[in-house]
This record gives C-alpha cells, structure tokens and sequence, in this order.
C-alpha cells in the first residue's frame, strides 16, 4: 500500500471515531464543489482541531484569514459562546457569496462576519473600529503570510492563539532557493517568527487527506 494512502486511511479511521457525520458539513463541501471552489478547505480532523482550540482558548472573537466557501468558519463558529463572532476575509465575491449561504444553512449567521475584499485592505477596518480577536486563523495567499503575521500580531488580544496552516508545503519550506513565491512566503513567515519578542511559537508536521503538510500555532505574550 501506498504511504499516501495509509495516511488518507488512517485519516478516515479517526474521522470514523471521533468526528459524527455531519450532513452540514458535508453539504457545505458539496456545495463548494458545485460552485467550482477549489477543494483546499480544512481536513475534518483538522477543522475539530481549530474547534477544540478556539474551546479551550475559550474564544469569543475570532478572525479567519481566508474564507473560501465558509467551511472552517462553522467549525469555528460552532466553538462561540453566543455572543462570539467570527469575522472572516475574502478576497473573492463569488466566493464569499457561497460562503454566506453555507453559513446560513448551518445555522450560524449571526456569529459569523464575511468582510469581503483585499485582506490587506479589510484588516485595518478591524483596527480602526478597536475589534481585537482570541483566536486568529490564517489561511489565506501565502505570499502575503508575513503581512497577515504583523496584522494578526496588531489585532490580538494578549494571550490570543495564532495558527497558521499550510507551511510545510511537501516538505518545500526547507528549500531556502525555491521559485515558488508560496513557499518564499512561508519562510518568511518563519523568519518573522525566529525573531519576534511578542509570540511564541511551535510547527506540527502533518499527514493525511490533505498530504504532507503542517501548521504552525502561536501564542502572543
């Protein structure tokens, strides 16, 4: 057997144990599919992980960076108090207007804020109305990490966890003479990280249905 293909089994060994079918969820993929959303969302397992964290930070504001078709947002949505918000990004309309529908099916409008537009350029609005955020999910350009680091950085509470998905990049990330701007945008990310006095941080190498890849999770002091 295949390696890639434990790892896809083992994944749906856990999926079977720990995490109920959830026509909710499920349909939330389909309709990304339907829709022509490129199938990147969070992994289950992986969108349980950013639930239980948001739970055990005990969460009440939180920001996603990258939005999609809306999936990770109810997975985090659904670890809110109910006077929780997540406020999430996205950069394309069509997108964000799926996203909101998914929300609404699952019951979760009114703890989730699609800000649609250039991250870039909705982050500072969170700053100038004084949001600031428990948890910050970031998943969006890669590219951009290192903006979406020094803004999680102005929006979090003291305290507040940072987790960052996708930096392993199939092992990638170690390629300082990479062409990829995607992996260039992660090691950056790293490098801002080596050296800010204001975060603690680790990284998880991880496998599964979504590969070879990893995340990093932070702690700002």
């Amino acid at each position: 057997m295949m390696l890639n293909n434990v790892w896809k089994d083992v994944d749906e060994y856990f999926i079977d144990k720990l995490i109920p079918s959830d026509v909710t969820l499920e349909g939330v993929l389909q309709a990304n599919k339907e829709a022509g959303i490129p199938e990147i969302d969070v992994s289950p397992t992986q969108g349980k992980l950013l639930y239980l964290l948001a739970k055990i930070k005990g969460a009440k504001n939180i920001l996603e960076i990258g939005t999609l078709g809306g999936y990770s947002s109810i997975w985090l949505a659904r670890a809110l108090p109910e006077t929780g918000k997540v406020y999430t990004l996205e950069i394309e309309p069509e997108y964000a207007k799926v996203a909101i529908k998914n929300i609404q099916n699952a019951g979760c409008t009114s703890k989730v804020e699609v800000i649609v537009g250039k991250a870039l350029e909705t982050l500072p609005t969170l700053k100038e109305k004084g949001t600031f955020f428990d948890l910050i999910f970031i998943d969006a350009d890669k590219p951009n990490n290192p903006h979406y680091l020094k803004w999680a950085l102005e929006l979090a509470n003291n305290g507040a966890l940072i987790i960052s998905d996708n930096v392993v990049r199939n092992g990638e990330v170690i390629d300082e003479r990479s062409e990829d701007d995607r992996v260039q945008g992660v090691r950056k990310f790293m490098d801002i990280l080596e050296t800010e006095p204001r975060i603690e941080s680790t990284a998880i190498q991880t496998v599964g249905n979504k590969g070879y890849d990893g995340f990093v999770i932070s702690i700002v002091k």
